[in-house]
This record gives structure tokens, sequence and C-alpha cells, in this order.
């Protein structure tokens, strides 16, 4: 427990703060835009992909705004060879969000006690982040539309989007799992635990719980088609007969 209290400063009670925020919000948000009769898988999805969209745009918007704009020279006294990425063509350069004081590298350099990855401009975690802020987060908040407005084709984009997440929390650890997880610290609780374990699996078990509502959704939608098609060819049969 000790260990765990050293590790709640300021800036860490605030980001998780924030999280219960969005969550909350997510919640309040369902309640106001959803009717009572909705199923509650659903408004379980509506939540979790309203939390998505706020994670995506706001957290994860804030660390490709670092990796862009926050910088400072090289020094290889301090710097590892390895930082040297030709970022942007700059090669005499590093990014991150170690290099500059905002409330979002606050945010990052917590995260980065247990990934270092996430302190410095990552060209793959980069990559991955560019399609989850631009591409997962406008897609979950447009699923959280769909489901509002009762559209069928909400289950469709709900497996390209679980997809999506599911490969994008594959290519951010797989590379650390093939090299002794180097960048990784998980020495003790809040760093293994909450950081690594606890929000990294969100990632996976909600997206895998909106495949399974999706594969439900459209095996029902199937069924009722084969019984709409059988019916059509059975009518057409006994008109045949007559």
């Amino acid at each position: 427990m000790e260990s765990i209290r050293e590790q709640l400063d300021t800036t860490t009670l605030v980001s998780l703060s924030a999280v219960v925020v969005f969550l909350t919000s997510a919640y309040f948000l369902s309640h106001t835009l959803l009717a009572r009769s909705t199923p509650s898988r659903l408004r379980v999805l509506f939540i979790w992909h309203f939390f998505d969209f706020l994670i995506h745009s706001i957290f994860e918007g804030s660390f490709l705004y670092n990796c862009f704009t926050a910088s400072a020279p090289f020094d290889p006294a301090t710097h590892s060879p390895a930082l040297v990425t030709n970022f942007l063509g700059q090669p005499d350069r590093v990014f991150g969000s170690r290099y500059v004081d905002n409330w979002g590298s606050g945010l990052w350099m917590v995260y980065a006690k247990a990934d270092k990855r996430w302190a410095e401009a990552d060209l793959t975690i980069i990559s991955l982040e560019l399609l989850t802020v631009f591409g997962a987060g406008p897609l979950a908040l447009y699923i959280c539309y769909a489901i509002y407005k009762r559209d069928p084709m909400s289950a469709f984009w709900m497996v390209v989007l679980a997809t999506g997440e599911l490969y994008g929390g594959f290519m951010t650890f797989c590379p650390e799992w093939m090299t002794g997880n180097q960048n990784l610290d998980a020495s003790n609780f809040m760093f293994k635990w909450v950081y690594l374990i606890f929000f990294n699996m969100l990632w996976v078990f909600l997206p895998l719980y909106a495949i399974y509502h999706a594969y439900v959704d459209m095996k029902n939608a199937f069924v009722v088609r084969n019984g709409v098609v059988l019916a059509s060819l059975e009518a057409k049969e006994k008109a045949k007969s007559k």
C-alpha cells in the first residue's frame, strides 16, 4: 500500500479524476438521449463508445499534440541514440511530452512511468495514435449517434471500431513482448495493475463485448431475412400450384 500512496501525486489524482468525469458524463448522457426502453446492452455500449471518444480525443489527442509541437535539441550526453528517428525530418531534435510543460504532458509523464515510450515520440505509438485520434475517436462518436437514432447499421460500425481497437492494442504491446518489455515497468501495483493491465484491458474486453453484441444482432437479422425469403418462396410455390 505504501507504493500506491507514493504514486498518488496531484497529477495522478487529477488524471484519474478526469477518467471518472468522462465515464460519469457518458453515463448521464445515455440517460438524457436514450429512451427508457433502450436495452441495457445498448446503453452500456453507448456509454462505452462515448467514453472511448473522450479518451481518444482529449487524452490521446494531447499526446499527439505534444509529439508534433514539443521538442528539444538532441544531447548525446543525456539522450539515448534510439531517440534519433528523423521524426518530422529533424534528426537533431527529440520530440514528445518530456520536452514541454502542460496538462497533457503531466498526464503522459505519469503514464510513462509504466511505459517509457509515451514520454517520447515513439514512431509506432504515433502511427497508431494518428489512426486512433482521427479515425477511432470520431467513429466512436458516430456509433453513439447511431445508437441514439436506432440505426441498425450501428452493429456493423461497432465491429469495424472494435477490430481496430484490438489490433491497435496488439501492435502497441507486441513489440515490447518480443523485446523483453524493455520500456515497461511493472515493479509496483499502480504501474502493473492500474496503468498497464486495467486501463489497457478495458480496450480488450469492451471491444470484444461490442463484437459479441454485433454478432448476435446480425445473426438475428439473418434469421429474420431467411424466414422472410422462405415465406416468399413458399407463397410463390402455392401460387404456382393453383
